[in-house]
């Protein structure tokens, strides 16, 4: 009983520490520095408002619930953003808490800050088959909302980062699984968006809780030469102070500390010691001009040498988040390397505040171009990939392939500079210019030489993308793309080509279902198709066509619903088999387990989220797993095009230059060999396995009298 009344004591005299340090009155106080009377009352009200709502709710730390709004508000406002963002920064959890409706916030503080909170809410768990599905749902809509209004993922970031400053309430799993998600996404986001105040927050708290004991060590490591080191960096500033001010220059000059996550990375990526990592301190200096930053630059190499392949000049190639400045890197007394950045005052608040500068009230502001941060350009690109990408969970992986650190820069044929993720492909390029010039590429001109598709571009390099009208995507390019936009533009292409072929196969097969019963689609009437769709609850012929070409209905089943409640069955009728014409491409899959050719007689069995797979009349295995009614009777159509997988098994004598021999005659019968499997050697005779690509049955059987005419052949046969 002691240590329980203890701990409220405790809790009461956190809370009132809290209250005094962040409570609304705190907030208003602050608000006073830059935002006028009337818009503090409108924060207010909504605190007010909030504070009801969140009556009785505790969080895992202890303090009552309403103090993370406020926290997070304050985070905002310590950006100076304005009303409309602090009064959603308060009100962010009340549609996702408690019973409060977006229409009662709009009614109460406007539709703009309802738009916001509701961009911020999760949706409700219990839609969704899985956890990681439904988180992969509300970023998706997260992300759709930040495309109509940057603001809301402002105030996620500030949630995420108030989140991350209190983590200590949770279980270790629990803050392993947080933190390993704002290193990930919320992160990258912030410095995509080049808030690097915040980026660098998240980075830190993220890293120490992932990996507290590896943050522990590089905690002790930097603390252990800080002396040295913060000696060397005073004496730096001042000197640097001292010659800037020489030539007649305002300038602010400061040292920073690199953070652990940074150092962390590239200890990782470029396999180096924390001693090798030369740039754990440096110096940023800051300045009023363009000009100014280049004249500082010549005083810095004048007093320090420079190490020539470790410059970077941001403000002539600005990074896409709009960071501009410039980076050198100089050695110091004793050897010791350390980076110097020069940048104007203009580009060091949007190397702090990023695309929220936009937002800031003293700007008055919206989303648009303040100084190389183009906003839109970014969030039209994001608003593609959402819709274009319906899968939720492939649309978190893209974006994460897209939040990329470095960047090259190549131009298009008039001249046109096109920003890409580090690795891009000549792919990535032709989807970043237009979707249409990715979906038709078929090679490309690199710097007037030609390319393949997959080639890896570098910056100051000019692409030309050489197109074909029928040219398509081609699946495999997924292996090599680098950004979110070409992954997303080639999946997407993929899964409607899909959906087509899958209305139209559907289609065939219903046909020859009703056949089946002395029906057909024309004769049907209007009555019994919309009983029929409405019985399968289907919303149109086109989507049951689709759902029966991939394997989620069954053509013989979905029939028997067209049938009139009096129409008779034809007994004993047999319809023509449904004919395989080979190019029905991502929706009629052909069986590995017996390899079936033109020729071979054939049926279907429908596969759930396959299609329709054929296989070689007598296949066992289809035998063993089929049904009777997911059975279709299949030929081959007359004009059957395509090239066939067939596994042939090669008995012969264990001789040297068998292998040769036999690939030799496979080759010379026009066939491709696409695998091979040899057996250790060991015995008198060998048994060798060949995947081969024939044309159809008198291809396959041209190719079988090839291989035994070889005089160590004993056997040829089809697994």
């Amino acid at each position: 009983m002691e240590l329980n009344g203890l701990t409220r004591i405790q809790s009461k005299i956190r809370t009132s520490r809290i209250s005094r340090e962040y409570g609304i009155d705190a907030l208003a106080e602050h608000l006073e520095t830059y935002m006028p009377a009337d818009q503090i009352a409108q924060v207010r009200s909504a605190y007010e408002y909030g504070a009801r709502q969140h009556r009785g709710q505790f969080r895992k730390t202890g303090e009552p619930y309403i103090y993370h709004p406020l926290a997070v508000a304050r985070i905002l406002a310590n950006m100076q953003l304005d009303a409309t963002t602090l009064m959603a920064a308060i009100l962010h959890d009340v549609i996702e808490d408690t019973d409060a409706a977006r229409d009662e916030v709009a009614q109460r503080f406007g539709s703009e800050v309802a738009a916001l909170v509701d961009g911020v809410s999760k949706l409700d768990k219990a839609q969704f088959r899985s956890r990681e599905q439904a988180t992969a749902e509300s970023f998706r809509k997260l992300m759709l909302a930040m495309t109509h209004d940057i603001r809301v993922i402002l105030v996620k970031l500030a949630d995420r980062l108030h989140n991350m400053r209190t983590l200590g309430g949770m279980s270790p799993k629990k803050r392993a699984q947080i933190a390993r998600e704002t290193l990930d996404i919320y992160a990258p986001i912030a410095r995509r968006l080049g808030i690097n105040t915040m980026r660098e927050e998240l980075e830190e708290k993220g890293f120490a809780n992932l990996y507290p004991r590896r943050y522990e060590v590089l905690l002790r490591a930097s603390r252990s030469i800080t002396g040295d080191r913060r000696t060397l960096l005073r004496e730096i500033e001042e000197n640097l102070s001292r010659a800037v001010a020489a030539e007649g220059l305002t300038a602010t000059v400061r040292g920073r500390r690199k953070n652990l996550y940074s150092i962390y990375r590239k200890m990782r990526e470029k396999h180096r010691r924390f001693l090798d990592v030369f740039d754990l301190y440096g110096v940023r200096v800051i300045v009023n001009t363009v000009d100014e930053c280049y004249r500082v630059l010549g005083i810095v190499h004048h007093r320090y040498r420079p190490i020539s392949e470790q410059f970077n000049d941001y403000i002539a190639n600005p990074k896409l988040n709009g960071y501009q400045s410039l980076h050198t890197t100089v050695l110091a007394r004793g050897g010791i390397k350390f980076e110097v950045q020069i940048r104007t005052r203009e580009m060091d608040q949007i190397a702090e505040s990023g695309i929220a500068a936009h937002w800031q009230y003293k700007l008055g502001e919206s989303v648009g171009k303040l100084g190389n941060l183009d906003a839109n350009a970014w969030l039209g690109h994001l608003a593609e990939m959402t819709e274009g990408e319906r899968d939720s969970l492939a649309f978190v992986d893209n974006l994460r392939m897209d939040l990329f650190p470095d960047e090259v820069y190549v131009f298009t044929p008039k001249g046109q500079i096109i920003q890409l993720a580090k690795g891009s492909t000549c792919v990535d390029f032709a989807y970043a210019v237009h979707t249409e010039l990715g979906n038709r590429c078929v090679a490309a001109r690199v710097d007037g030489h030609l390319a393949p598709l997959n080639n890896q571009l570098q910056s100051g390099q000019t692409v030309e993308i050489i197109t074909a009208k029928h040219a398509r995507p081609n699946a495999a390019w997924l292996h090599f793309l680098r950004t979110g936009k070409a992954r997303s533009g080639v999946r997407n292409y993929l899964k409607n080509q899909r959906e087509d072929k899958a209305r139209e196969l559907g289609e065939r097969l219903l046909e020859k279902a009703l056949s089946d019963l002395g029906l057909s689609l024309r004769r049907l009437s209007r009555t019994d198709i919309d009983r029929g769709l409405a019985e399968m609850g289907e919303a149109s012929l086109p989507a049951l066509y689709a759902a029966i070409g991939l394997g989620r209905r069954l053509a013989p089943l979905v029939a028997r619903h067209f049938l009139a409640s009096d129409a008779p069955v034809a007994a004993g009728r047999r319809a023509k088999p449904l004919a395989v014409q080979g190019t029905e491409g991502l929706v009629v899959e052909f069986a590995k387990c017996c390899h079936p050719v033109p020729g071979d007689a054939i049926h279907g069995q429908a596969s759930i989220g396959r299609g329709l797979v054929v296989h070689r009349t007598g296949c066992a295995y289809s035998s063993r797993k089929g049904a009777s009614n997911d059975r279709v009777e299949l030929t081959w159509a007359d004009n059957v095009s395509g090239e066939y997988d067939v596994d042939l098994r090669v008995t012969a004598a264990n001789e040297r230059g068998l292998l040769a021999n036999i690939s030799s005659r496979i080759a010379d019968g026009g066939c491709s060999i696409e695998n091979v499997n040899f057996p250790e050697r060991g015995g008198a005779l060998v048994t060798i396995r060949f995947l081969i690509s024939v044309r159809d049955r008198q291809h396959l059987a041209s190719v079988i009298r090839r291989i035994r005419r070889i005089p160590q052949v004993e056997k040829v046969e089809r697994s």
